[in-house]
């Protein structure tokens, strides 16, 4: 497994409350990846949510972009203990996009292009807690970044914000995604210190 990683430059400064335990401050925004970046095309993008039934509801990049648009102002925080504070978003929230779905399902596998998966409660998507985004610091998300578009669940660790999203599988039951099966929390709260099974 490759793993790129670039702008690790980060300095310590505790005083901040919005800085949870173990984490640094960093102004740049490092890239972490499993294996290459994905080169996806917004002609070729979908997103598609499945439920628990089966049943499915997809968008195209056109058709997604008419959705109501969101900008999301909020602090990330990474599993290896970079946070940036301040970080400026724009998206689509999942409130608005599992409104086209039924479901009783518990939580979601995120899938992506490059065949990475994570899970994610889906009380940690649901009531303003996440969206899909494409745009960041007001330019296009870039694929290093996880453009076209990426899962931006911020109150998690950045790992759960799965880059080169193209959809949802709505699951029963909470089931590990990439990092799960790879000894990563299952949940990942920054604030407990949620980083390892």
């Amino acid at each position: 497994m490759a793993v790129f990683s670039r702008g690790f430059g980060a300095r310590r400064r505790e005083s901040d409350p919005r800085l949870p335990p173990g984490q640094y401050l960093t102004d740049d925004f490092p890239v972490l990846s499993a294996g290459p970046t994905p080169q996806v095309d917004t002609s070729e993008w979908t997103f598609t949510i499945r439920n628990e039934s089966g049943s499915s509801v997809s968008w195209t990049w056109e058709q997604f972009l008419e959705l109501p648009i969101e900008d999301v102002d909020t602090d990330i925080h990474c599993v290896t203990r970079w946070s940036k504070l301040d970080t400026s978003w724009r998206g689509v929230s999942l409130d608005t996009l599992m409104e086209h779905v039924e479901t009783d399902a518990a939580a979601a596998m995120a899938h992506c292009y490059g065949g990475y998966t994570t899970n994610v409660p889906l009380e940690d998507l649901l009531g303003g807690r996440s969206w899909v985004a494409f745009e960041f610091d007001g330019e296009p998300l870039d694929p290093e970044h996880g453009g076209p578009a990426r899962l931006l669940v911020p109150h998690l660790y950045f790992w759960k914000s799965a880059k080169w999203v193209r959809g949802l599988e709505l699951i029963d039951e909470d089931a590990p995604g990439f990092w799960e099966q790879n000894g990563y929390n299952m949940h990942g709260d920054p604030w407990t210190e949620e980083r390892y099974w």
